[in-house]
């Protein structure tokens, strides 16, 4: 158990480590350009980014909680709520989906196939790319964690865990935790300082 939850760490450190560095990136971009990044940031909408933080902050709730019912031998309480969990990561992604698929259509596109033109400023394909790069990336992250949770569920449908062995589930939670972190960082970034 204290292997699993170093081992956790250490990876978790190595994910500060590689947001830290596309942070650093965001805010050297925004320092270069920052009326453009006040102007792009008004296409975003601020609804479906607090949206989700809603989502992933209940997520992060229920896994913590998931958690605490396995330690207290309550197998269905934590199965259903491993499940409320997974849903919420999903309820994540679809939103995440609509949103994409609008800044595609609208041809708000990071680099060269950035064809908008209703944004003032130079250079607005610089914001898309970076939020596409950050927001992308920390999507991979959800879906490797909707894949792990789904893992645990049929693990724990099995009775795999219990008040003497939970560690793939508190693993996992400070694995989720971080994601949800992130995001709590990325929303005010760029949905909402402007």
């Amino acid at each position: 158990m204290e292997s699993a939850k170093l081992g956790m760490w250490v990876f978790l450190l190595t994910e500060v480590l590689f947001f830290g560095g596309l942070f650093v990136a965001y805010a050297i971009y925004r320092a270069w350009h920052p009326d453009m990044f006040i102007e792009a940031h008004k296409a975003l909408d601020w609804r479906m980014g607090g949206l989700n933080t809603i989502v992933l902050i209940t997520s992060s709730v229920t896994m913590a909680l998931s958690i605490r019912s396995f330690q207290l031998n309550r197998q269905k309480e934590g199965i259903s709520l491993l499940v409320v969990t997974l849903l919420c990561a999903l309820a994540f992604m679809v939103v995440k989906y609509f949103e994409y698929a609008h800044k595609f259509h609208l041809g708000q596109l990071p680099g060269k196939f950035y064809t908008f033109t209703g944004i003032e400023g130079s250079n607005p394909h610089i914001f898309f790319s970076v939020y596409f790069l950050m927001t992308g990336l920390h999507g991979i992250h959800v879906l490797v964690g909707m894949g792990v949770i789904a893992w645990l569920i049929l693990r724990a449908r099995k009775g795999h865990f219990g008040p003497d062995y939970y560690t793939p589930v508190e693993v996992t939670g400070l694995y989720w935790h971080l994601v949800d972190m992130v995001w709590i960082f990325l929303f005010p970034l760029f949905y909402l300082i402007g």
